[in-house]
């Protein structure tokens, strides 16, 4: 069992940066892949792949909407993930999820992860 805990969503101008963090539970997190997930509006039923990362860090697909924007890092040490977003757009307003799964293929598709946090809003303004 895992518990995620989200955080560091707000309102940000177009442009500007947030980093959202994940909080897991217990010491075992260092083995799970983890990714963060978006419901964007009109797209409330989809779980929308931003991006992901793997157990190490060795591995980080990004979606391209935000590849060369966001950045996921974790701290193993910390049981968190993160997701740096940088020059934020409008498009980017969504609930934001993070989601962490045993290690194996798939890593950009929401279903294949067993975990989820609650979910963080992230609102952009232009």
């Amino acid at each position: 069992q895992v518990q995620l805990v989200e955080s560091g969503g707000g309102l940000v101008q177009a442009g500007g940066s947030l980093r959202l963090s994940c909080a897991a539970s217990g010491r075992t997190f260092s083995r799970y892949d983890s990714g963060w997930f978006r419901q964007v509006p009109g797209k409330e039923r989809e779980f929308v792949f931003v991006a992901a990362i793997s157990t190490s860090g060795g591995t980080t697909p990004y979606a391209d909407s935000v590849k060369d924007r966001f950045t996921i890092f974790r701290d193993n040490a910390k049981n968190t993930v993160y997701l740096q977003m940088n020059s934020l757009k409008s498009e980017d307003t969504a609930v934001y999820y993070c989601a962490a799964r045993v290690p194996g293929p798939g890593m950009t598709v929401a279903r294949m992860y067993d975990y989820w946090g609650q979910g963080t809003q992230v609102t952009v303004s232009s």
